[in-house]
């Protein structure tokens, strides 16, 4: 039953996202095998934290999406989401979902989980909101001024929208958790509630969202584009095909994302523990 369950949500909420171009149509098949996993296996918590992220992220995404044109030249991918961008969202997600199945016992899936869609929307949220700020983003490696869009660039309207996700992220567990017939143990004192959950979400949604940065400003691959002269993310631009300039091929966006949000789901894992030791 949760596996019908759970497909019947998936497709639901996969076809309006259809719809409304938020998903292409291998995005949306990626996304009903991932939402249908985690509701059959991890229950409403894991199901709902992954359907939050996406609705939130795909209204940010088609919000003022006139003015982050400009920014979006530069980027890989547009804003529907493939197959790709599916499971270097919500890949690592549902790998943990089946670990805690396994497992049920070991507290850290869970959790590592929280902090892995809290990365995950603190990134999100940060692009799509920074994106509107009026001042030039600044890099974060060196500081200086750059275009937006520039992979590794970093506002402070951003930074405020990161910790926004976090916030957002973890109050929306502690909020399922409570909803859900089933015990989801955040931290390693098995807690549902706790006081530590929604600031330690909120700080690894954060660490984790500027570990994107510092990827993106270092080792993410950079192309120039041979007939406009744009340093874009993507092989392709202008009908062209683009010349890397900076880091490793392999190092794209999908890359850089199933990275910082292992990195949010280490940081969840060690940040709740501390709070379990100074809650004694």
């Amino acid at each position: 039953m949760n596996w019908l369950l759970g497909l019947a949500g998936s497709m639901l909420i996969t076809s309006a996202a259809y719809w409304k171009r938020s998903l292409s149509l291998t995005g949306a098949a990626a996304a009903i095998g991932v939402g249908t996993l985690l509701y059959a296996l991890g229950s409403l918590p894991w199901f709902g934290l992954m359907i939050g992220f996406f609705i939130s992220s795909s209204a940010l995404t088609k919000w003022k999406k006139h003015k982050k044109e400009q920014a979006e030249r530069k980027y890989e991918k547009s804003g529907r989401r493939d197959a790709g961008q599916v499971f270097a969202n919500g890949g690592l997600g549902a790998f943990l979902c089946l670990l805690s199945a396994w497992r049920p016992d070991m507290w850290v899936w869970s959790a590592a989980y929280l902090g892995v869609m809290s990365a995950v929307t603190a990134d999100t949220w940060a692009t799509e909101i920074g994106g509107l700020s009026r001042r030039l983003p600044r890099s974060i490696l060196t500081g200086k001024q750059v275009s937006k869009g520039t992979s590794g660039a970093v506002t402070w309207l951003g930074w405020g929208a990161s910790l926004a996700g976090g916030l957002f992220i973890g109050a929306l567990g502690m909020l399922l958790a409570g909803l859900s017939s089933t015990t989801v143990p955040w931290g390693p004192g098995g807690e549902a509630y706790s006081w530590g959950i929604i600031p330690a979400a909120m700080v690894a949604g954060w660490l984790a969202s500027n570990a994107d940065s510092l990827l993106g400003a270092s080792v993410q691959a950079l192309y120039r584009c041979p007939e406009c002269g744009l340093e874009v993310e993507g092989h392709s631009h202008c009908s062209r095909r683009t010349v890397l300039i900076r880091g490793w091929r392999w190092m794209n966006n999908d890359a850089v994302n199933i990275i910082s949000s292992a990195a949010g789901g280490g940081i969840m894992v060690l940040l709740l523990y501390l709070v379990h030791i100074i809650g004694k």
